[in-house]
Protein backbone atom coordinates (compact mmCIF):
# COMPACT_ATOMS: atom_id res chain seq x y z
CA UNK A 1 0.00 0.00 0.00
CA UNK A 2 1.44 3.50 -0.93
CA UNK A 3 0.84 6.60 0.73
CA UNK A 4 0.68 9.73 -1.44
CA UNK A 5 2.93 13.04 0.07
CA UNK A 6 2.81 16.21 -1.12
CA UNK A 7 5.91 17.98 -1.81
CA UNK A 8 6.10 21.47 -0.29
CA UNK A 9 6.02 24.11 -3.85
CA UNK A 10 9.54 24.97 -5.21
CA UNK A 11 10.67 27.95 -5.35
CA UNK A 12 10.63 30.04 -8.84
CA UNK A 13 13.96 29.86 -10.52
CA UNK A 14 16.42 32.48 -9.27
CA UNK A 15 14.57 33.36 -5.90
CA UNK A 16 15.74 31.52 -2.64
CA UNK A 17 12.88 29.92 -0.56
CA UNK A 18 11.91 32.39 2.82
CA UNK A 19 12.40 30.68 5.63
CA UNK A 20 12.17 33.50 7.62
CA UNK A 21 9.24 36.30 8.39
CA UNK A 22 10.45 39.75 8.47
CA UNK A 23 10.99 41.64 11.27
CA UNK A 24 11.01 45.48 12.47
CA UNK A 25 14.79 46.24 13.68
CA UNK A 26 15.52 47.07 17.30
CA UNK A 27 16.98 50.21 16.26
CA UNK A 28 13.88 51.72 14.29
CA UNK A 29 11.86 51.26 17.51
CA UNK A 30 14.05 53.15 18.94
CA UNK A 31 14.41 55.71 16.69
CA UNK A 32 10.55 55.98 16.88
CA UNK A 33 10.61 56.47 20.67
CA UNK A 34 13.14 59.46 19.92
CA UNK A 35 11.31 61.28 17.40
CA UNK A 36 8.15 60.75 19.28
CA UNK A 37 10.23 62.78 22.54
CA UNK A 38 11.51 65.16 20.11
CA UNK A 39 7.76 65.54 18.33
CA UNK A 40 6.12 65.84 21.66
CA UNK A 41 8.76 68.14 23.42
CA UNK A 42 8.71 70.47 20.07
CA UNK A 43 4.95 70.52 20.37
CA UNK A 44 4.48 71.25 23.86
CA UNK A 45 6.96 73.75 24.62
CA UNK A 46 6.69 75.10 21.45
CA UNK A 47 3.17 75.98 21.82
CA UNK A 48 3.61 76.19 25.75
CA UNK A 49 0.33 74.19 27.08
CA UNK A 50 2.21 72.28 29.33
CA UNK A 51 5.03 70.72 31.37
CA UNK A 52 7.33 67.12 31.60
CA UNK A 53 4.34 65.44 32.46
CA UNK A 54 2.54 65.98 28.91
CA UNK A 55 5.85 65.93 27.12
CA UNK A 56 5.67 62.22 28.57
CA UNK A 57 1.86 61.46 27.93
CA UNK A 58 1.97 62.50 24.27
CA UNK A 59 5.36 60.89 23.38
CA UNK A 60 3.84 57.64 24.41
CA UNK A 61 0.99 58.33 22.17
CA UNK A 62 2.78 59.30 19.68
CA UNK A 63 5.67 56.24 19.93
CA UNK A 64 2.47 53.96 20.05
CA UNK A 65 1.10 55.49 16.76
CA UNK A 66 4.47 55.03 14.59
CA UNK A 67 5.18 51.83 16.01
CA UNK A 68 2.00 50.32 15.23
CA UNK A 69 2.29 52.04 11.26
CA UNK A 70 5.88 51.03 11.00
CA UNK A 71 5.19 46.88 12.32
CA UNK A 72 2.43 47.27 9.85
CA UNK A 73 4.34 48.39 6.97
CA UNK A 74 6.68 45.56 7.56
CA UNK A 75 5.49 42.63 9.67
CA UNK A 76 1.92 42.96 8.84
CA UNK A 77 -1.15 43.99 10.72
CA UNK A 78 -1.32 41.03 13.13
CA UNK A 79 2.40 41.14 14.32
CA UNK A 80 2.16 45.34 14.31
CA UNK A 81 -1.34 44.98 16.99
CA UNK A 82 0.68 42.31 19.15
CA UNK A 83 3.99 44.30 19.16
CA UNK A 84 1.66 47.85 19.91
CA UNK A 85 0.12 46.13 23.00
CA UNK A 86 3.36 45.15 24.23
CA UNK A 87 4.71 48.60 24.26
CA UNK A 88 1.56 49.66 25.43
CA UNK A 89 2.00 47.67 28.52
CA UNK A 90 5.60 48.23 29.16
CA UNK A 91 4.78 51.91 28.85
CA UNK A 92 2.02 51.67 31.27
CA UNK A 93 4.37 50.20 33.78
CA UNK A 94 7.29 52.76 33.13
CA UNK A 95 4.79 55.46 33.95
CA UNK A 96 3.56 53.81 37.20
CA UNK A 97 7.36 53.54 38.39
CA UNK A 98 8.12 57.33 37.40
CA UNK A 99 6.50 58.59 40.20
CA UNK A 100 7.63 55.78 42.57
CA UNK A 101 10.94 56.68 41.30
CA UNK A 102 10.74 60.49 42.08
CA UNK A 103 9.42 60.50 45.38
CA UNK A 104 12.38 57.91 46.44
CA UNK A 105 14.89 60.29 44.75
CA UNK A 106 13.12 62.96 46.89
CA UNK A 107 13.14 61.68 50.01
CA UNK A 108 16.60 60.24 49.71
CA UNK A 109 18.19 63.45 48.46
CA UNK A 110 16.76 65.88 50.89
CA UNK A 111 16.31 63.58 53.40
CA UNK A 112 20.64 62.74 54.08
CA UNK A 113 21.21 66.08 55.03
CA UNK A 114 19.88 65.29 58.51
CA UNK A 115 21.06 62.08 58.82
CA UNK A 116 23.17 62.14 61.84
CA UNK A 117 23.73 60.99 65.01
CA UNK A 118 22.03 64.06 66.65
CA UNK A 119 19.22 63.37 64.76
CA UNK A 120 18.51 59.82 66.34
CA UNK A 121 19.65 60.59 69.41
CA UNK A 122 18.10 63.93 70.60
CA UNK A 123 14.66 65.15 70.82
CA UNK A 124 12.86 68.66 70.12
CA UNK A 125 13.22 69.48 73.52
CA UNK A 126 14.43 73.21 74.34
CA UNK A 127 15.58 73.35 70.46
CA UNK A 128 14.41 76.93 69.87
CA UNK A 129 14.21 78.65 65.88
CA UNK A 130 17.76 79.16 65.82
CA UNK A 131 19.03 76.13 67.08
CA UNK A 132 20.17 73.68 64.05
CA UNK A 133 20.45 70.71 66.32
CA UNK A 134 17.17 68.91 67.59
CA UNK A 135 16.19 65.12 66.39
CA UNK A 136 13.21 62.86 66.51
CA UNK A 137 13.99 60.13 68.77
CA UNK A 138 11.13 61.15 70.37
CA UNK A 139 8.92 60.40 67.30
CA UNK A 140 10.42 57.40 66.78
CA UNK A 141 10.26 56.23 70.23
CA UNK A 142 6.56 57.10 69.79
CA UNK A 143 5.65 55.65 66.59
CA UNK A 144 6.92 52.43 67.27
CA UNK A 145 4.99 52.11 70.74
CA UNK A 146 1.89 53.36 69.29
CA UNK A 147 2.22 51.10 66.16
CA UNK A 148 3.30 48.31 68.28
CA UNK A 149 0.27 48.46 70.76
CA UNK A 150 -1.82 48.99 67.54
CA UNK A 151 -0.87 46.57 65.63
CA UNK A 152 -1.02 44.21 69.47
CA UNK A 153 -4.33 44.75 69.42
CA UNK A 154 -5.47 44.78 65.89
CA UNK A 155 -4.12 41.89 64.91
CA UNK A 156 -5.60 39.04 66.35
CA UNK A 157 -9.48 40.64 65.90
CA UNK A 158 -8.54 40.89 62.45
CA UNK A 159 -7.07 37.59 61.63
CA UNK A 160 -10.15 36.09 64.33
CA UNK A 161 -13.06 38.09 62.70
CA UNK A 162 -11.72 37.21 58.86
CA UNK A 163 -12.06 33.24 60.25
CA UNK A 164 -15.50 33.83 61.54
CA UNK A 165 -16.39 34.74 58.63
CA UNK A 166 -15.07 32.34 56.21
CA UNK A 167 -15.11 29.52 58.34
CA UNK A 168 -18.26 29.82 60.63
CA UNK A 169 -20.31 32.58 59.30
CA UNK A 170 -24.14 32.11 57.71
CA UNK A 171 -26.63 34.13 57.16
CA UNK A 172 -27.46 37.79 58.05
CA UNK A 173 -25.23 38.32 60.99
CA UNK A 174 -21.60 37.46 58.60
CA UNK A 175 -23.04 39.69 56.26
CA UNK A 176 -23.85 42.41 58.72
CA UNK A 177 -19.96 41.80 60.42
CA UNK A 178 -18.81 41.73 56.19
CA UNK A 179 -20.67 44.97 55.69
CA UNK A 180 -19.56 47.24 58.55
CA UNK A 181 -16.10 45.69 57.67
CA UNK A 182 -16.59 47.16 53.82
CA UNK A 183 -17.76 51.03 55.94
CA UNK A 184 -15.28 50.82 57.65
CA UNK A 185 -12.56 50.64 55.30
CA UNK A 186 -13.59 54.14 54.31
CA UNK A 187 -13.45 55.76 57.23
CA UNK A 188 -11.33 59.14 57.45
CA UNK A 189 -8.80 58.89 59.84
CA UNK A 190 -9.62 62.10 61.69
CA UNK A 191 -13.29 60.15 61.98
CA UNK A 192 -11.29 57.86 63.77
CA UNK A 193 -9.12 59.86 66.53
CA UNK A 194 -12.82 62.13 66.71
CA UNK A 195 -14.36 58.58 67.65
CA UNK A 196 -11.38 57.61 70.03
CA UNK A 197 -11.13 61.33 71.84
CA UNK A 198 -15.30 61.58 72.48
CA UNK A 199 -15.21 57.68 74.03
CA UNK A 200 -11.87 57.18 75.40
CA UNK A 201 -10.53 61.04 76.04
CA UNK A 202 -13.23 62.23 77.45
CA UNK A 203 -15.28 59.81 78.51
CA UNK A 204 -13.17 56.74 79.86
CA UNK A 205 -9.79 58.13 80.71
CA UNK A 206 -10.88 60.87 83.54
CA UNK A 207 -12.24 57.75 85.23
CA UNK A 208 -8.83 56.66 85.77
CA UNK A 209 -6.92 60.37 85.73
CA UNK A 210 -8.72 62.51 88.34
CA UNK A 211 -11.85 63.56 86.59
CA UNK A 212 -8.81 65.23 83.34
CA UNK A 213 -8.67 64.05 79.70
CA UNK A 214 -6.05 61.74 79.55
CA UNK A 215 -4.19 62.64 76.38
CA UNK A 216 -1.89 59.51 75.48
CA UNK A 217 0.09 56.95 72.82
CA UNK A 218 -2.25 54.55 73.65
CA UNK A 219 -5.39 56.65 72.75
CA UNK A 220 -4.05 57.01 69.54
CA UNK A 221 -3.24 53.60 69.18
CA UNK A 222 -6.55 52.68 69.87
CA UNK A 223 -7.74 55.39 67.02
CA UNK A 224 -4.61 53.63 64.47
CA UNK A 225 -6.27 50.32 65.35
CA UNK A 226 -9.75 51.38 63.77
CA UNK A 227 -8.01 51.84 60.89
CA UNK A 228 -6.03 48.97 60.62
CA UNK A 229 -8.81 46.49 61.72
CA UNK A 230 -10.90 46.68 58.01
CA UNK A 231 -7.73 46.34 56.07
CA UNK A 232 -6.59 43.22 57.75
CA UNK A 233 -10.07 41.60 58.25
CA UNK A 234 -10.34 41.69 53.86
CA UNK A 235 -7.00 41.21 53.80
CA UNK A 236 -7.47 37.66 55.89
CA UNK A 237 -10.49 37.13 54.44
CA UNK A 238 -9.16 37.37 51.08
CA UNK A 239 -6.22 34.90 52.01
CA UNK A 240 -8.02 32.15 53.74
CA UNK A 241 -10.86 32.44 50.70
CA UNK A 242 -7.73 30.84 48.19
CA UNK A 243 -6.72 28.46 50.61
CA UNK A 244 -7.84 24.87 48.49
CA UNK A 245 -11.35 23.28 49.38
CA UNK A 246 -9.77 19.57 48.83
CA UNK A 247 -6.89 20.83 51.81
CA UNK A 248 -9.50 20.76 54.80
CA UNK A 249 -11.66 17.81 53.34
CA UNK A 250 -8.34 16.34 53.46
CA UNK A 251 -7.68 16.77 57.03
CA UNK A 252 -11.73 16.74 57.85
CA UNK A 253 -11.02 13.05 56.49
CA UNK A 254 -8.25 12.10 58.66
CA UNK A 255 -10.33 12.75 61.70
CA UNK A 256 -8.91 16.17 62.59
CA UNK A 257 -11.34 18.97 64.30
CA UNK A 258 -12.10 22.05 62.55
CA UNK A 259 -10.17 24.40 65.09
CA UNK A 260 -7.09 22.15 64.67
CA UNK A 261 -7.67 22.22 60.97
CA UNK A 262 -7.88 26.14 60.48
CA UNK A 263 -4.95 26.64 62.92
CA UNK A 264 -2.59 23.67 61.66
CA UNK A 265 -3.31 23.81 57.42
CA UNK A 266 -5.59 27.03 56.54
CA UNK A 267 -3.56 29.53 58.34
CA UNK A 268 0.17 28.27 57.33
CA UNK A 269 -1.15 27.80 54.24
CA UNK A 270 -2.77 31.43 54.15
CA UNK A 271 -0.02 33.37 56.22
CA UNK A 272 2.36 34.63 53.54
CA UNK A 273 -0.74 36.85 52.11
CA UNK A 274 -1.78 37.72 55.55
CA UNK A 275 1.71 39.55 56.40
CA UNK A 276 1.23 40.96 53.70
CA UNK A 277 -1.80 42.03 54.59
CA UNK A 278 -0.80 43.28 58.04
CA UNK A 279 2.03 44.73 57.14
CA UNK A 280 -0.22 47.66 54.84
CA UNK A 281 -1.98 48.20 58.08
CA UNK A 282 0.95 48.91 59.55
CA UNK A 283 2.41 51.02 56.66
CA UNK A 284 -1.01 53.03 56.84
CA UNK A 285 -1.02 53.44 60.33
CA UNK A 286 2.59 55.09 60.52
CA UNK A 287 1.90 57.44 58.52
CA UNK A 288 -1.20 59.27 60.02
CA UNK A 289 -0.88 62.37 61.61
CA UNK A 290 -4.51 63.51 62.81
CA UNK A 291 -5.52 60.85 65.15
CA UNK A 292 -2.11 61.04 67.14
CA UNK A 293 -2.14 65.09 66.82
CA UNK A 294 -6.37 64.28 68.42
CA UNK A 295 -5.75 62.06 70.89
CA UNK A 296 -2.09 62.16 71.58
CA UNK A 297 -1.36 65.82 71.35
CA UNK A 298 2.10 65.54 70.11
CA UNK A 299 5.23 67.00 72.57
CA UNK A 300 9.25 67.82 71.93
CA UNK A 301 10.18 65.63 75.07
CA UNK A 302 10.83 61.90 74.87
CA UNK A 303 8.29 59.73 76.55
CA UNK A 304 8.39 55.68 76.56
CA UNK A 305 5.31 55.28 78.53
CA UNK A 306 2.45 55.13 75.81
CA UNK A 307 -0.16 55.19 78.86
CA UNK A 308 0.75 58.61 80.33
CA UNK A 309 0.97 62.27 79.04
CA UNK A 310 1.57 63.61 75.62
CA UNK A 311 3.88 61.53 73.01
CA UNK A 312 4.80 62.22 69.07
CA UNK A 313 5.01 60.31 66.15
CA UNK A 314 7.05 60.49 63.40
CA UNK A 315 4.24 61.20 60.93
CA UNK A 316 3.25 64.28 63.74
CA UNK A 317 7.10 65.75 63.89
CA UNK A 318 6.85 65.46 60.04
CA UNK A 319 3.89 67.79 60.14
CA UNK A 320 5.19 69.95 62.95
CA UNK A 321 8.17 70.57 61.37
CA UNK A 322 7.00 71.25 57.63
CA UNK A 323 4.88 73.90 59.10
CA UNK A 324 7.47 75.28 61.66
CA UNK A 325 9.32 79.09 60.45
CA UNK A 326 12.83 77.69 61.63
CA UNK A 327 15.38 77.37 58.76
CA UNK A 328 16.44 74.04 60.11
CA UNK A 329 12.77 72.64 60.03
CA UNK A 330 12.41 71.26 56.54
CA UNK A 331 15.72 69.48 56.79
CA UNK A 332 14.17 67.55 59.80
CA UNK A 333 11.01 66.91 57.98
CA UNK A 334 12.53 65.38 55.12
CA UNK A 335 14.92 63.08 57.33
CA UNK A 336 11.75 62.09 59.52
CA UNK A 337 9.72 61.18 56.01
CA UNK A 338 13.14 59.38 54.89
CA UNK A 339 12.87 57.58 58.22
CA UNK A 340 9.67 56.56 58.30
CA UNK A 341 9.54 55.21 55.05
CA UNK A 342 12.81 53.17 55.69
CA UNK A 343 11.38 51.86 59.16
CA UNK A 344 7.80 50.95 57.28
CA UNK A 345 10.59 49.03 54.62
CA UNK A 346 12.33 47.24 57.43
CA UNK A 347 9.32 46.03 59.34
CA UNK A 348 7.73 44.48 56.19
CA UNK A 349 11.24 42.85 55.28
CA UNK A 350 11.48 41.47 58.23
CA UNK A 351 7.85 40.39 58.47
CA UNK A 352 8.29 38.84 54.58
CA UNK A 353 11.32 37.11 55.98
CA UNK A 354 9.72 35.17 59.34
CA UNK A 355 6.75 34.17 57.54
CA UNK A 356 8.99 33.01 54.45
CA UNK A 357 11.28 31.02 57.48
CA UNK A 358 8.19 29.53 59.12
CA UNK A 359 6.37 28.02 55.80
CA UNK A 360 9.31 26.30 54.54
CA UNK A 361 10.33 24.96 58.15
CA UNK A 362 6.91 23.63 57.77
Amino acid sequence: MSTLTTAPPAAAPGQRPQLRTRRLPTLAALGIAVAAVVVSAALVYGTGIGGTALVVALAVVFYLAGLFLASNAVEGRRQARNRTWSALIHSAFVLALLPLVSVTWTLVSKGLERLDGNFFGTSMNNIGARDPNGGAYHAIIGTLEQVGVATLITVPLGVLCAIYIVEYGRGRFAFTIRFFVDVMTGIPSIVAGLFVLAFWILIVSPIFNDGRPGYSGFAASLALSVLMLPTIVRSTEEMLRLVPAPLREGSYALGIPKWKTILRIVLPTALPGIVTGVMLAVARAAGETAPVLLVAGGGAAINFNPFENNQSSLALYVYQQAGDASRYAPARAWAAALTLVALVLILTIAAKLLARRNRFGR
